[in-house]
């Protein structure tokens, strides 16, 4: 368990942040490190797994042995006395090998059950991954929000200016103090969103709600991929359950077939004889003790037989399901590869529009200074600058949450 913990929630966080500051990449890690230990599902499975793993002491045992006891209502007379009561014991053993293949059959459902942990740790990690790029995402836009706020202040005061000299109408700068009104809007709507994002992942962590979460000031976009190994898809543990499921039938059946052999008993009679009185012989009142062996033999094994079919069946049910597990985790993993290129083309498109923007923003100023401006193309531009910003953010976000859905099926 130690190994799977350290080297694949470093690859999550290495792959996603080794473009940041290294004091700010350490918070997911501490996220990631906190929501392992604390979460309740990981827990639960742990918890699951170690019952399983203790069932290997249940089924290690022999079946119970048989005691009687008798006493002679009417004591039958024998040659050398009455019998008086009579005590019992019987032993009987599984065939050669019984024991060890339901010890092999518990230990391949623990296993398989192991694979349920790593699958909680793959998931919680891409969860609670997932969920912090959103609360960056969430900051970057109250940030760009707050910035254009400024910027649209910095336009009404020469919009005042302008309505001062007759330059402009007092309806330029209400326009311009309404846009405010709407990004001061959109940035109250964001910081309730940060708030119910902030509490998913504290729950995620297993924490208070209100507890405050801090996420990087800015995320870079890569300026290329990390390699994308898809023959490592074949080992992801969602599809390595199902090949310990399969290894588990192998082992039902071979105790099947030592359920179907033979089971061999040993036992003891004990009688006790009173001796007969007035007589005087050397076995007088001589106690009788009787070895046995006994053998119980499956002779309608229709049973048996039916078992065996059954395991045949399940092992090529669990072969479909697998093969239908591969081909959702291969569509997963194609829709992730393109939606993380698709990703990068956005960004660099909003990156190309967002300088452009930049020119017109600045064209508007410069003919501010001879003296003509028109406040709708300075919202206008300032709107569709707004929206490039938005969207490289989204791009970004877009880009590392696919990447922790890579991250998730290929390492």
């Amino acid at each position: 368990m130690k190994y799977i913990k350290i080297n694949i929630k470093t690859i999550f966080v290495l792959c996603a942040l080794c473009f940041v500051l290294s004091a700010q990449s350490q918070e997911l890690e501490k996220l990631i490190d906190t929501a392992l230990y604390n979460n309740p599902e990981i827990q639960k499975f742990e918890l699951q797994y170690k019952r399983a793993s203790e069932k290997v002491n249940e089924v290690n045992t022999i079946p119970n042995t048989e005691f009687g006891v008798g006493y002679f209502v009417s004591e039958p007379e024998t040659r050398t006395g009455a019998q008086r009561f009579k005590v019992s014991a019987k032993q009987m053993l599984p065939w050669f090998g019984t024991i060890t293949s339901r010890e092999n059959y518990v230990s391949s459902l623990a296993d398989a059950k192991y694979e349920d942990i790593v699958i909680a740790k793959r998931k919680l990690m891409a969860s609670v991954s997932q969920s912090y790029y959103n609360l960056y995402a969430n900051k970057a836009k109250q940030k760009v929000l707050t910035e254009n706020i400024k910027l649209l202040e910095t336009y009404e005061t020469l919009a005042l200016t302008s309505v001062e000299v007759g330059k402009a109408s007092a309806v330029d700068v209400l326009r311009l103090q309404m846009r405010q009104n709407e990004m001061q809007q959109l940035k109250d709507v964001l910081s309730q969103q940060f708030l119910a994002e902030q509490t998913n992942l504290n729950n995620l962590l297993n924490r208070e709600n209100d507890t405050a979460v801090t996420v990087v000031e800015r995320l870079m976009m890569p300026s290329e991929d990390f390699e994308i190994t898809t023959e490592n898809l074949a080992l992801h543990p969602e599809l390595l359950k199902y090949d310990k499921l399969f290894q588990s039938i192998e082992q039902s059946e071979l105790i099947n077939q030592k359920e179907s052999s033979p089971m061999i008993g040993f036992g003891l009679d004990y009688i006790n004889v009173e001796p007969r009185p007035d007589m005087n012989f050397s076995d007088n009142g001589k106690d009788i003790v009787m070895p046995m062996v006994s053998v119980s033999i499956p002779i309608f094994n229709k049973k048996y037989k039916s078992q065996t079919k059954q395991n045949e069946l399940e092992q090529q049910e669990i072969t479909a399901q697998k093969q239908e597990r591969l081909n959702a985790l291969e569509t997963l993993l194609s829709k992730a590869i393109n939606e993380r290129i698709s990703a990068r083309i956005s960004y660099a498109t909003q990156a190309k529009n967002l300088k452009q923007a930049k020119d017109a923003e600045d064209i508007l100023i410069k003919s501010y200074e001879t003296g003509t401006i028109d406040f709708n193309d300075v919202l206008n531009i300032q709107e569709l600058q707004l929206k490039f910003q938005m969207n490289q953010i989204e791009s970004i976000q877009g880009y590392y949450v696919q990447s922790t859905i890579i991250n998730y099926l290929i390492q």
